[in-house]
């Protein structure tokens, strides 16, 4: 591997986009540093340190890398955009409009994408207008402090900050789509891999500092283990073959040939995770507004308390039930049946049409049981290790390890590819 890293910037084009990609890593890391105008950073680090993992702001702080946490003007980090393309993936479906500008090809997809910027400015816009009135409130979730100075919560001062923080967001989107032009990886999940591993020595030292040597070394021997899970499962798939006869294509006759339709283990990916902690974080944002004390103490008590047996139940049946529902989404059988029909291709022994379809989901509602299942497995493992360890976090939680060795896996995979077009040896022989 470090030979193929060598032989990687001995090619100028190739070395060119890394460091490029590196550079943007690098400005990406120091916006996340400079914190916005006015608001008093200590007693807002101080008030969501207290919080632990299972915390009102934690899952929005992952993705900024501890931005929020020092209302940095990246902040907000890339949440908005992602929330904006799961949106938009959702709107796929139920609007016959987005429906065709898919189905356009390129063009459809860059009007698409161009709606997804849209949609991220204004989440960016009501997300920050809501952690500045959130953070002035004193609410409880933020351990009732007011990180404002007195005098210095006004409206010329509000929409300042709110200016700055979706300005970060909107120069997050462009940085990410300058790394997937001209540099290595998709942009996008390159600086959300960054944002996640930035936390890791911190809550590493962390565990260190609260457990001792010997639950720290545990610790990596679980995390170790669960990349090499992660690795296996995001690498499995259930390859159906497709045999294609030979058709006449204007005046000339296609040669039959074979090949697959590759159907992953983990359809989903990590989004069954996200669904399900945002679902249970809304019990919390009603808690935060509605004071009913026996309301209060059952989120409390069972919702927000990740050492409760009724947490892990509704979480890990919330990330089966999203696994099943994004793959349903995401993988339309009937389409690709129709597809494989009109270009003459057919699974052997199965008839083309309807049967085709049904067989595609009865492959797909099968493997997508082991894969929701290990989801789950993975997002309730932190919730396991802190029902039987007094400690405040694991760093090996379903979202951030998911993110980071599937972002390291793609992003691996493209510089392969670009090592073997060059003909040098790549990082598997």
């Amino acid at each position: 591997m470090l030979r193929a890293f060598v032989n990687a910037f001995k090619v100028p084009d190739l070395r060119k986009k890394i460091l490029f990609t590196l550079f943007i890593i690098a400005l990406y890391r120091f916006g996340s540093h400079v914190p916005v105008p006015i608001v008093d950073i200590a007693k807002l680090q101080n008030a969501l340190q207290q919080q632990g993992q299972g915390g009102f702001l934690n899952f929005i702080d992952l993705f900024s890398g501890g931005a929020l946490t020092r209302m940095a003007v990246f902040g907000l980090g890339i949440m908005p955009y992602i929330t904006s393309s799961i949106i938009m993936q959702l709107l796929v479906v139920v609007i016959p409009k987005l429906e065709r500008w898919q189905k356009e090809g390129e063009t459809g997809i860059k009007k698409i994408n161009q709606v997804t910027r849209y949609v991220t400015v204004v989440l960016a816009l009501l997300q920050s207008t809501g952690l500045v009135f959130l953070f002035h409130s004193g609410s409880q979730q933020l351990g009732g402090v007011d990180i404002f100075p007195t005098g210095k919560f006004t409206a010329p001062n509000i929409a300042l900050i709110v200016m700055v923080m979706t300005a970060g967001t909107a120069m997050i989107m462009w940085m990410g789509e300058l790394i997937t032009q001209r540099g290595i990886g998709n942009g996008m999940s390159i600086l959300i891999f960054t944002s996640v591993i930035s936390r890791l020595p911190q809550e590493g030292r962390a565990i260190l500092l609260q457990g001792g040597t010997t639950k720290f070394t545990t610790i990596l021997l679980i995390g170790f283990l669960l990349i090499l899970a992660v690795v296996f499962i995001e690498q499995g798939q259930r390859r159906i073959p497709i045999q294609y006869a030979k058709r006449v294509v204007g005046r000339r006759m296609t040669t039959g040939g074979s090949t697959y339709i590759p159907l992953k283990v983990n359809q989903a990916g990590v989004i069954p995770i996200i669904f399900a902690a945002s679902i249970l974080y809304f019990p919390t944002l009603l808690a935060s507004v509605y004071h009913a004390s026996w309301f209060t103490n059952i989120v409390s008590n069972y919702v927000t308390n990740q050492r409760s047996f009724v947490y892990m139940t509704i979480y890990g049946l919330l990330v089966v039930f999203f696994a099943y529902f994004y793959t349903a989404i995401t993988f339309n059988p009937v389409d690709t049946a129709d597809n494989l029909r009109k270009y003459g291709g057919v699974i052997p022994g199965i008839r083309p049409g309807q049967p085709t379809a049904n067989y595609l989901n009865d492959v797909l509602v099968r493997i997508t049981l082991p894969g929701s299942l290990f989801l789950a497995a993975i997002a309730l493992l932190p919730s396991i290790v802190l029902a039987f360890w007094v400690i405040q976090q694991f760093p090996f939680g379903g979202t951030s390890l998911l993110i980071t060795v599937g972002v390291a896996l793609e992003t691996m995979k493209q510089l392969e590819s670009q090592l073997l077009m060059r003909h040098y040896e790549g990082f598997l022989k």
